[in-house]
């Protein structure tokens, strides 16, 4: 008797322990459809492991340092393009040394053929070109 009134306990009880939910994903990212309300606290948490800082922003430098910056990058250009246009003659470099901002660049004529250097005044970088 005792066994006829478990079994009847277990049938009863194994058809409800067979319903299940069905599972749903919800992307926490606002930017793929999650709730708008996590942005902060993911924003929070991005700049928390930011490891960059930003010494290189522009909006940190001042209007002069801006200014001297496009300078030395557009007489670089000039000077690039003077040297690597297939219709210019190098010949009529100038040997010499020129200070322009916080730049030197000396242009030298050797047995090797002709030497421009570049050196940064500010970080000490030196490029050499040799044509």
């Amino acid at each position: 008797m005792r066994t006829i009134v478990f079994t009847l306990i277990a049938i009863t009880f194994a058809g409800v322990s067979g319903y299940g939910q069905q599972l749903v994903y919800t992307p926490v990212n606002p930017n793929f459809g999650g709730n708008p309300m996590n942005y902060s606290s993911l924003l929070a948490s991005a700049n928390a492991q930011n490891q960059f800082d930003d010494k290189d922003n522009f909006s940190n430098s001042s209007l002069l340092d801006n200014f001297s910056e496009t300078v030395k990058r557009q007489i670089l250009s000039q000077l690039s393009r003077r040297l690597f246009d297939e219709n210019e003659d190098l010949s009529n470099l100038e040997a010499g040394t020129f200070e322009i901002g916080g730049m030197i660049i000396s242009i030298d004529e050797t047995r090797n053929g002709t030497v421009i250097r570049i050196i940064d005044n500010e970080t000490g970088e030196v490029t050499e070109i040799i044509l």
